[in-house]
Parts: structure tokens; C-alpha cells; sequence
């Protein structure tokens, strides 16, 4: 452990429970109301902005990807109530959960099964307009189908993209990447399923297996991107595409309340929970939706015990400055779409007035979440994605933080959602093999 970091041990409870595996909850002393927000790396107008670009895209979509005719050639995921879960937790874990528990299926977003479909698949239309409209052959104004026309393949595939994943974002940018015509690599770290691994490969992405951790596999993609003046790399740990495509999301969930008579206002909290690698997916949605609700949305983000990197960086105040290694973590979870040892550079110091704070779960309580979702609810979701439940099973901290925000009177009409990153993607028996882990 790095000396220095024994002071942020000593006085800060959720870190030293943190450096020694412990499940803990940190709550966000920083955290403020929108009247007192200075966010200048983002914008409102730039959520806009993404939205519309995807609205352009989905004429194409829904020429290329036939799940999406139902929608017009939107990606986006139901919002489910689970009131057999709501009971599961409040028996099982004592969660003392009030209002309503939904879940909100990113687990099942077409195209690439995980939340990773929004900011991934966003970035990689980006880069292809951009191509597109610099190269004469494209307007915004046109109709976006004519992309999947051949002359427009053969033009992508003079272009590489390039990413570094643990899993789920490596599927997202593969499958669409490949889609559009680019040659795609994708740098795959030693937490990746070899089931993902699979199935890029079925798809005509070139996977590059590292036996190192996460971290090791972004900064090689990088140098491998870097040296080749036709190929672009998409940086997870740095990637305002990525954070925008996700902040779309708010917008959305939005609607889907509305259309649901699900009212959030000063008497009708909303509690979001979302399970978080190296920040994008959480950090995005999370700014979408503060856009949306301002303070009556309070957005926590739930790691594993083993890789806390976004807990450690923002209690500490040093963002991508420290790592989980740096405290003696070895960073080696089940869930590996949250793998990762060091936080987003970009997203951390963006969401530091927004988040209410982040929980830790153990590998093994992923494992009975997963069989108890099941279970109450017949819904599967992988045991990263699991991991939004966190928050519940210390529900001493959040009723803490309830207190802190006078919220106690209101917490009947609170509305919870569950944020559900991955699993529809899963085969068959590596769904069997994970029902009996942890046990």
C-alpha cells in the first residue's frame, strides 16, 4: 500500500472498510443541489445533441438490426416493477424497503445485451458520421438507411476501431463496429468471459487476449491505436461519447415514468442504484437523469468488494490518481464487467456534485441476488449487474442518508430502480453453471 494513502484510512471509515474487503457505504459529502452545480465539461445541450444524432441513426438501425423494428430503430429497455424482489430484499436482508422497487432491464437492451448498447454503440455511429460528413458522402439531413448500403461498408472498412474491455464494452463496440464495416479490435483483459470472447469472434472482431488486469489491456489498445493514423480508439477512461451516449437514458426513463404514472417530485423521491466499473455507463446515466429530475433523484453507484476503484477515488479526492492496488486490492472479481482498478479520469471529477454515494457487495451475496431475482421475479441478469442491489443490504447507511435529506415523511411514495447492466447475452450453460456458484 502506498504510504501516504494510510491517512485517507484513518480518517475516512468507508475507505480503511474498503481496504480490507469489507462491504461498506460511502456517502458523498460533496454532493450539492443543482443550484450550486459548476459541471462545464458537459452540457444539457449536449445530451441534446446525442439524442438527435440517435434519432438520425435510426432509420439504419432498424434496416440493420431486425430486433429494432418494433422500435423504429431505438435501443432502449423496459422498466419493470418487481414487487417479489421489493419482498425477497426486505425478508432476506432486512432492506426495509418503502415505495416501489422496479428494475430497469438494461440486461436486456437489443442489439448487445448490456447498458454498454448506449454509450458504446453511440460512440461508434459518432465516429461513422463524423467519417461520413468529412468525406462528402453524407448530410445530416439524409436519410441515415443508405449507410447500410455497400458503397458505404466499403467505405468504412478502409477505418479500425480499437477498445479495451473487460467484457460488455468490447460487445457493444465489436458487434456495432463490425456492423457498420469497420475492422474492429478489441482488447479483451483476463477478467473477460470466454464466452464474450466467442462470440466477438463469431462476429468478425479480431480479440486480443491479455493476461494482465483491465487497465493493462485499455493502454495497449491505445499504443496499437495510436500507431495506426486509420484507426480510432475508443477510451473508456476518458471518453465523453461514451458518457453522453449514456446520458440519453435520462430523457428516456423519463417518458417511461410518465407513461406509468410514476410521479417524482419533492413528495415522490427517486432512488436510482447502478453497478460501476470504471464510471462511463454509471457516470453518464447518472448526469442524464440529475438533467432530468434535479434533486429529486438521488443516484448511487455499487461496486464489488474486490474492485472499488470509483469508491477510493472519489472519497479520497484523487480520482484516476489512485488505484485499487495502491490500498493492497487485487481487483479480482466474478463480476466482470466491473473489473476494473482505477476510475475514469473524465467521469469522476464530472459527477463529484451529483452522486449520493457508493456501496460494496461481496462475490458470493451476487450469486443469491441472482438466484433470489430469479426466483421472485423469473427475470436473469448476470452477477455484475447484481450488484445495483447493494445499497439495500445496508440499509442502516441509507436510511442515514434519508434522514440527512429530510426525506423520512416521503419515503412511502419513493420510487427505486435497479439499474440491470447485463445478462439477456448469456448462453445457456454458463447461465446453469452460475446458478449454483456460491452456494
Amino acid at each position: 500500500m502506498r504510504k501516504e494513502l494510510e491517512t485517507y484510512i484513518n480518517q475516512i471509515p468507508a475507505v480503511a472498510k474498503a481496504a480490507h474487503l469489507e462491504e461498506t457505504f460511502w456517502l458523498n459529502p460533496k454532493k450539492t443541489d443543482q443550484a450550486h452545480w459548476n459541471i462545464t465539461a458537459v452540457s444539457p445541450a449536449d445530451i441534446q445533441d446525442a439524442s438527435d444524432r440517435l434519432q438520425r441513426f435510426a432509420p439504419y438501425l432498424e434496416t440493420v438490426f431486425p430486433e429494432l423494428k418494433p422500435t423504429h430503430g431505438i435501443i432502449e429497455s423496459e422498466l419493470r416493477p418487481t414487487p417479489g424482489m421489493k419482498r425477497f430484499l426486505n425478508n432476506t436482508y432486512q432492506a426495509g424497503i418503502t415505495g416501489q422497487l422496479f428494475l430497469k432491464m438494461d440486461s436486456d437492451l437489443p442489439v448487445s445485451g448490456s447498458v454498454k448498447a448506449r454509450g458504446g454503440i453511440y460512440e461508434v455511429l459518432k465516429h461513422a458520421e463524423d467519417l461520413a460528413i468529412q468525406s462528402g458522402k453524407l448530410k445530416t439531413s439524409d436519410n441515415y438507411a443508405v449507410l447500410a448500403e455497400p458503397e458505404f461498408r466499403d467505405f468504412f472498412s478502409q477505418y479500425t476501431v480499437q477498445v479495451g474491455s473487460t467484457g460488455n464494452l468490447g460487445m457493444s463496440i465489436g458487434i456495432m463496429s463490425a456492423k457498420i464495416g469497420f475492422k474492429v479490435i478489441v482488447h479483451m483483459s483476463a477478467d473477460a468471459k470466454q464466452w464474450k470472447k466467442d462470440l466477438l469472434r463469431s462476429r468478425g472482431v479480431t480479440v486480443i487476449e491479455y493476461a494482465d488486469n483491465y487497465c493493462a489491456a485499455v493502454d495497449q489498445g491505445r499504443k496499437n491505436s495510436d500507431a495506426d493514423p486509420m484507426s480510432y480508439f475508443v477510451d473508456d477512461e476518458n471518453s465523453k461519447n461514451l458518457f453522453l451516449g449514456y446520458s440519453v437514458a435520462g430523457q428516456r426513463l423519463k417518458k417511461q415514468l410518465q407513461d406509468m404514472k410514476v410521479a417524482v417530485d419533492a413528495n415522490h423521491p427517486l432512488f436510482v442504484y447502478i453497478p460501476c466499473g470504471i464510471g462511463g455507463a454509471p457516470g453518464g446515466v447518472t448526469y442524464g437523469l440529475k438533467e432530468v429530475f434535479g434533486d429529486h433523484v438521488h443516484c448511487f453507484f455499487t461496486e464489488p468488494t474486490h474492485a472499488c476503484c470509483m469508491l477510493l477515488g472519489m472519497a479520497t479526492g484523487l480520482h484516476d490518481g489512485v488505484s485499487v492496488e495502491d490500498f493492497g486490492i487485487d481487483g479480482r472479481t466474478e463480476a466482470d464487467g466491473l473489473a476494473v482498478g482505477r476510475p475514469s479520469a473524465f467521469v469522476g471529477r464530472v459527477v463529484e456534485p451529483l452522486i449520493s454515494g457508493i456501496a460494496t457487495i461481496q462475490d458470493k451475496t451476487l450469486y443469491d441476488l441472482m438466484r433470489g431475482l430469479l426466483s421472485h421475479e423469473n427475470i436473469f441478469i448476470e452477477p455484475s449487474s447484481c450488484a445495483a442491489f447493494a445499497a439495500f443490504l445496508q440499509s442502516s447507511v441509507l436510511q442515514q442518508y434519508v434522514k440527512q435529506q429530510g426525506l423520512e415523511k416521503v419515503m412511502p411514495q419513493a420510487t427505486h430502480i435497479a439499474w440491470a447492466t447485463g445478462g439477456s447475452m448469456v448462453p445457456d450453460d454458463v447461465r446453469k453453471a452460475y446458478l449454483t456458484m456460491g452456494l
